[in-house]
């Protein structure tokens, strides 16, 4: 069974898929978010675009009725793989302890600078 996250909040997709899942009742699934403001993708720093996607991800996971804290999993990709000290930096602040466990690539964006995608486990009172 799958749920959509819903919420008049959330971020747009740019294509077809849904923000976020909710399978059997605690797993939720977060799409890969880009650095998406007010429908537009908002071209900064490595920094900057990192703090938008990871806004974006914690507006998608509050919806769910979570927090970054139950965040279990990231997959975190990159344009270039030499911002990852600068991403880093961002992430680690955002995310509070133990943080996720992370995966890291680099890979060929379109326009953007970092995209990052989620799985988090619902706490059971959620929803």
């Amino acid at each position: 069974m799958k749920q959509a996250v819903t919420g008049a909040s959330l971020p747009a997709p740019a294509g077809a898929y849904s923000p976020g899942i909710v399978a059997e009742g605690r797993l939720l699934f977060v799409s890969g978010q880009g650095p998406i403001r007010d429908g537009q993708a908002v071209s900064g720093t490595i920094e900057e675009e990192t703090e938008i996607v990871l806004g974006n991800l914690r507006t998608i996971v509050e919806a769910a009725g979570a927090t970054l804290a139950d965040v279990v999993r990231v997959g975190v990709f990159l344009a270039d793989l030499a911002d990852f000290a600068a991403m880093n930096a961002v992430y680690e602040r955002t995310f509070p302890a133990p943080l996720p466990a992370r995966t890291t690539v680099g890979a060929q964006l379109p326009g953007i600078k970092v995209e990052i995608d989620c799985v988090a486990v619902l706490p059971e009172d959620a929803g």
